[in-house]
């Protein structure tokens, strides 16, 4: 009765096509490889001992599942919450909601849902894979059932955070970067008071109470919150009514401010000025005209609010983020170890504002042509005087632009590490051209996809799924190589299947419209290349991972800029040559 028509016609139309049962099984498979990679690496072929070592390795199993389910849920909320209503808003539909009969709670609560019914769907069908995975014994059915649980609670919470910032900011990009934005600030601001309340203190519970990942660690491991008890109890009931509760008051802030932010109150200024200077007598009435560039596209991006008025909070908030990094530096202690067992805690730093220096560049490409389509104004460049490849230059031009000061911290960290000596020049070089290889990739990335998908959610889902996967990958295969402890070259098999599920997955995700050669080669080569560098990585081999990652990295970038500076019915998937 809360969701009303909306939540009803996506539950009528959500699983009509095909994709839906795809996007399901494909899910179970992916958590099956897993499964199979990670018995691979850890056991091989070989016969587990006793019932010991298969509960050791469900306990890994399950802890690898969990982590990685609780983060895909995570994103996959505030993707699809803040895009479900940005897509109203570009195409200018949300008025007419707003003109029904349609209430504040059933039209914020049925987006809500709507964009959700497919995460929930996802937890749903991984509960037989997880009851599997407790057959093998070191993983109870009540840590099973605790953690799907943790993970819709997870799931409505970054879902409202995201249909809060789309009701209330006009501009895609803006709605994207300040949930994703917002959501890494808050888990880093839950962690810093934690730290500075004190472990055992009452802040410090409470807090630790709104952190989903927290809660997942309690559950995974009990005997860590209870060391004196003999038969510990499982439990997050305590995290799983903070973060609903957190949902129901963003919810609720929500809807007290829809009809106040929407229509926004942009549209009625711009009507205000046009209807002053009406009222104007000739005479009085002068227009200043901007000097246009000779490459208009690049003026467009530039010299133009084409993003609206508030990228200075967007890159204040990415600022506080960093400092939040460079706190977390501070305070470490001198012999503090690797974090995860993988990875220095200055290249954790390092490694965190990276990944978000680059999530907000693809952000900032997809949406620039999305906005084109969405605002019908890509027709219209179609038939001027500027060609596939200006609008393309310009386009990448306008994103670093707008992101330079985004790109310029990771730069400034690696600067400081060498001032430091914690990093000697020639590997802050090697760092320095693996983190342009990945920034031309992402900018690249959300330009191909924004022109290969004609809705604009969709193009933005493939585009951030993409990077999102990709670091989510790389993330699965060092913990499992870690956790392996063998030989690299004997590794290479079990992770076959995992990295050769990520080139189909790629490859239909890049070439949906423009079927190249040059395409199916970049998708085949980029994760074998991603291994590579994994492994040069933890042996120690900096120049290996360079060079693997400006060749795995920089032949897919070609390939996706070739096509699209080629010609318009070449980008836009229209001109039957597949060469």
């Amino acid at each position: 009765m809360l969701a009303g028509p909306l939540f009803r016609r996506e539950v009528l139309i959500n699983p009509r096509p095909l994709k839906h049962y795809l996007m399901r099984a494909g899910y179970v498979l992916a958590l099956f490889v897993l499964m199979y990679t990670a018995g691979q690496a850890t056991i091989g072929w070989q016969t587990l001992g006793d019932i010991g070592d298969a509960a050791k390795f469900g306990t890994f199993l399950f802890s690898l599942f969990a982590m990685v389910q609780l983060t895909i849920v995570i994103a996959a909320s505030l993707l699809f919450g803040s895009s479900t209503v940005a897509q109203e808003k570009d195409k200018r539909t949300l008025v007419l909601l707003l003109m029904t009969d349609l209430s504040s709670v059933e039209l914020v609560v049925g987006k809500l849902l709507s964009a959700l019914l497919t995460v929930l769907t996802l937890i749903a069908v991984s509960l037989p894979v997880f009851a599997l995975v407790h057959t093998l014994g070191g993983v109870s059915m009540t840590q099973v059932l605790w953690v799907e649980v943790i993970c819709i609670a997870a799931a409505l919470a970054a879902g409202a955070w995201g249909v809060l910032v789309a009701f209330w900011r006009e501009k895609t990009f803006q709605t994207l970067a300040i949930s994703v934005l917002g959501a890494v600030l808050f888990l880093g601001l839950l962690e810093l008071g934690s730290v500075a309340a004190g472990a055992g203190s009452g802040i410090s519970q409470g807090l630790a109470a709104f952190d989903p990942y927290r809660a997942v660690l309690g559950v995974l491991n009990p005997l860590a919150a209870q060391p004196g008890v003999r038969t510990p109890t499982v439990g997050a009931l305590s995290s799983t009514v903070s973060l609903l509760g957190l949902a129901a008051v963003l919810t609720a802030y929500t809807v007290l401010r829809v009809r106040t932010w929407n229509p926004s109150q942009l549209a009625f200024e711009q009507a205000a000025t046009a209807a002053a200077e009406a009222e104007k007598s000739p005479s009085t009435n002068r227009h200043i005209h901007r000097k246009v560039w000779d490459a208009p596209i690049l003026w467009r991006e530039i010299a133009t609010r084409a993003y609206g008025r508030k990228m200075f909070v967007i890159k204040a908030g990415y600022f506080v983020f960093a400092a939040l990094a460079v706190l977390f530096l501070y305070n470490s202690p001198a012999n503090a170890g690797l974090v995860l067992g993988l990875i220095s805690r200055e290249g954790f730093a390092f490694m965190a504002v990276s990944i978000l220096a680059l999530v907000l560049t693809n952000a900032q490409a997809v949406t620039s042509i999305t906005s084109e389509r969405d605002g019908q104004t890509m027709e219209l460049v179609m038939v001027t005087e500027v060609s596939s490849r200006e609008f393309i230059l310009g386009k990448l031009g306008g994103v670093f632009f707008n992101m330079k000061e985004v790109l310029a911290v990771p730069v400034a960290f690696v600067l400081a590490a060498v001032s430091r000596g914690t990093l000697g020049g020639e590997n802050a070089v090697y760092v320095l051209v693996g983190l342009a290889a990945l920034a031309i990739f992402a900018a690249m990335l959300g330009i191909h996809q924004g022109l290969t998908y004609e809705i604009s959610r969709q193009a933005i889902a493939h585009s951030l799924g993409t990077i999102f996967f990709l670091f989510v990958g790389i993330f699965i295969c060092m913990m499992l190589i870690v956790e392996a402890r063998s030989s690299y070259s004997l590794q290479f098999l079990p992770f076959l299947g995992f990295i050769l599920g990520g080139s189909m997955g790629l490859y239909a995700s890049l070439s949906r419209k423009n079927q190249s050669p040059a395409l199916m080669l970049s998708a085949g080569i980029l994760p074998f290349a991603t291994f590579y560098s994994i492994t040069s990585y933890l042996l120690g081999n900096t120049l290996g991972v360079c060079v693997a990652l400006a060749v795995a990295y920089g032949i897919p970038t070609v390939a996706m800029f070739v096509p699209a500076a080629s010609g318009y019915d070449v980008a836009l998937g229209r001109s039957s040559d597949k060469g």
